[in-house]
């Protein structure tokens, strides 16, 4: 049976300067960045891998529960 890795929520905003910043709203200082969205894809997953072994290594909780809620906001 194939062990199953967690999955997280990244958000992808786009930069002013092009490509995109990354961030996990669940992972406090887990953020990345990428020139095009497929690189900021890979950067994004190298941070998250990156942010769960420290978090193993030094005994973090890893939060696993609740999904952040993306809605948009008009005024």
């Amino acid at each position: 049976m194939p062990v199953e890795h967690p999955s997280f929520t990244a958000v992808f905003v786009p930069a002013e300067e092009g490509g995109y910043v990354v961030e996990f709203p669940q992972l406090p200082g887990c953020v990345s960045e990428g020139d095009t969205f497929e690189e900021a894809m890979a950067n994004a997953r190298e941070a998250l891998a990156g942010w769960l072994a420290a978090a193993e290594a030094s005994g973090w909780p890893v939060p696993l529960g609740a999904e952040p809620v993306v809605a948009r906001v008009a005024v």
